[in-house]
């Protein structure tokens, strides 16, 4: 079908608001090949995209769609999955309880029940809350960090964790299989409501959620022994975290916890800062200015679904500055592993897990502290997958888990990351330092001088147009058939292509196998110990490089960053 007959389709088939919208792009074939030429892409993490109307936009209409796919596949699982239901929670953003509420009358039309958050709640509660509840499924309408005029569809199964990649691809099947119009039925939500099929969930679940995060608490003796002095600033950038992420450090015994007012309420137009992402410093100019009046020690902040976590820290100039995700997952991972050590609680058979495009220096901290490190895909839920896996086999025990998009878990209650765990334990952590008579800038700087220095960078190379997928399909294509023997003068060892399962050596020797799901990722081993990564984005058009960097000190390392992202820069052109 052409994007103007669908365009046409809309036009007969959509409530005033949308026809309104529409007829303002009638004149614009551009605008209407964008939004009509495709629809959004449905994978592991769901839909994400710009809202608006059209195929190709985050509307009322595709969430119906997605809902209506994932209906059929719960039906299709029998009436005990549709009795047992599908949790929904949603984020600030503008559109996102309509969304949810939409999904809630969707899945009402086919049956099944859903329990749907009073109000904003953070990503891992709905994971914790899915497993609490027996749930078949969850959805969280939330687009994570992305700007303001973004929204997304993200869908769990009965485990807590996001959708594996055979399950995707069938809710995927679905989606493309239902017409939007003619094959996606809604329920009206009050009627369904009083029928039961669609009920609200609230502070009872909250309460369990703290309790099982509060029990992940490590060294609660020093946060009381440090309580009066230790300081700490939280923002939310206008998001979900803005209630339980200060009421879980109030209850874990920290006494001097302030907030940044402008940004405590949730707005989905985020209006104090450019982008609501804990990775970027920017957002944090409010918060550093209260820091720098109360000599605070820690800043906290967390996304707009209040899953990923970004932190500052003063440096010994006095300076506030920013950790990166994976310098973060290094001093959680060690502070854990030592603190347990000390109190005698680290168990034998402890397990860290981190993903492939995560920094090398935890296989150093696991390796010296006689710790099993497992690595995984990018994506949380292969995460969640090896914490099922321990739990079955009994061969290991969980302790820890991150990537390097500053998303981290401890405790095994959900099966996605968690800021509101995570804002816990870096509090902790900072205060067990400062008990110690150090920083966690100081902190920092002893793991480079204990295990050598690491780093990473994260390089996104962004591509526009309906057509943005097929580009970044022939690059990828491209590097996969072709056999890199040098990137930036450094001979190539092995080339891991995680969507064929091979590792190949450039010696051509037979290939051996990854022992990892197939996914569209290629992974260079350098003959220097350095790596590099190149995959597309699983949510947005864009192809991802990460450079996995170390060295004898900053200097040396950051000059290797520069060289390599030139390198590959070039090759992706």
């Amino acid at each position: 079908m052409s994007f103007t007959i669908e365009y046409e389709r809309w036009l007969a088939n959509t409530d005033a608001q949308t026809k309104k919208e529409l007829r303002t792009i009638a004149a614009r074939s551009d605008e209407v090949e964008d939004r009509f030429g495709s629809m959004l892409s449905f994978g592991t993490a769901g839909l994400r995209g710009i809202m608006g109307a059209g195929l190709n936009r985050m509307n009322i209409y595709t969430v119906r769609q997605a809902t209506q796919g994932l209906a059929n596949v719960i039906v299709s699982a029998g009436d005990e999955a549709k009795q047992r239901g599908v949790v929904i929670a949603y984020d600030c953003r503008n559109h996102s309880r309509e969304f949810a509420q939409e999904a809630a009358r969707v899945l009402a039309a086919a049956d099944i029940r859903s329990y749907i958050f009073d109000e904003l709640r953070p990503t891992p509660e709905l994971s914790f809350a899915i497993r609490q509840l027996h749930g078949m499924a969850g959805i969280n309408i939330t687009a994570s960090h992305n700007p303001k005029e973004y929204n997304g569809y993200k869908v769990y199964w009965e485990d807590g964790a996001q959708l594996d990649p055979e399950r995707a691809a069938k809710v995927q099947r679905e989606i493309r299989e239902n017409d939007i119009f003619n094959d996606v039925h809604v329920a009206d939500y009050a009627a369904a409501q009083a029928e039961g099929l669609i009920r609200s969930i609230g502070e009872e679940i909250d309460e369990k959620f703290m309790q099982n995060v509060l029990e992940q608490a490590t060294c609660p003796d020093v946060v009381k022994a440090e309580a009066d002095d230790f300081s700490i600033i939280y923002t939310p950038f206008h998001g979900a975290g803005y209630r339980l992420v200060p009421e879980v450090l109030h209850r874990a015994g920290f006494k001097r916890i302030c907030t940044v007012p402008e940004q405590m309420k949730p707005d989905g137009n985020f209006p104090t800062v450019k982008s609501p992402n804990p990775e970027e410093k920017e957002g944090f100019s409010l918060a550093i200015a209260m820091a720098k009046k109360e000599d605070i020690d820690l800043i906290i902040g967390t996304d707009p679904d209040a899953d990923r976590v970004g932190i500052i820290v003063r440096d010994n100039a006095g300076e506030y500055i920013s950790v990166t995700g994976n310098q973060v997952g290094e001093l959680l991972t060690d502070y854990l592993i030592s603190c347990k050590k000390e109190k005698g609680i680290l168990p034998d058979n402890a397990a860290v897990v981190s993903t492939i495009v995560s920094t090398a220096m935890t296989d150093v901290i696991c390796e010296r502290n006689n710790v099993k490190l497992f690595r995984v895909l990018t994506g949380f839920k292969f995460i969640g997958e090896k914490i099922k896996e321990f739990e079955a086999s009994g061969k290991y025990t969980y302790l820890f888990g991150f990537e390097e998009s500053y998303g981290y878990l401890a405790g095994t209650y959900a099966r996605d990351k968690d800021s509101v765990v995570a804002s816990m334990l870096i509090a902790e952590m900072a205060a067990w330092y400062k008990h110690k008579g150090m920083t966690l800038f100081e902190a920092l700087t002893a793991l480079y001088e204990k295990y050598g220095y690491y780093a990473e960078r994260t390089v996104s190379i962004k591509f526009d147009g309906f057509d943005a997928k097929e580009k970044m399909d022939e690059i990828m294509s491209h590097l996969r058939n072709r056999m890199l023997k040098q990137i930036n003068g450094v001979d190539v060892v092995a080339k891991r292509d995680y969507l064929r399962g091979t590792r190949q050596k450039t010696d051509g020797s037979d290939p051996e196998p990854t022992h990892l799901p197939e996914s569209d990722v290629l992974y260079y081993e350098m003959v220097d110990g350095n790596s590099v990564v190149v995959r597309p984005s699983g949510t947005e058009p864009k192809i991802k490089l990460y450079l996995l960097m170390n060295g004898t000190d900053k200097q040396q390392v950051t000059q290797l960053l520069e060289q390599y992202e030139k390198e590959m820069r070039d090759l992706i052109k």
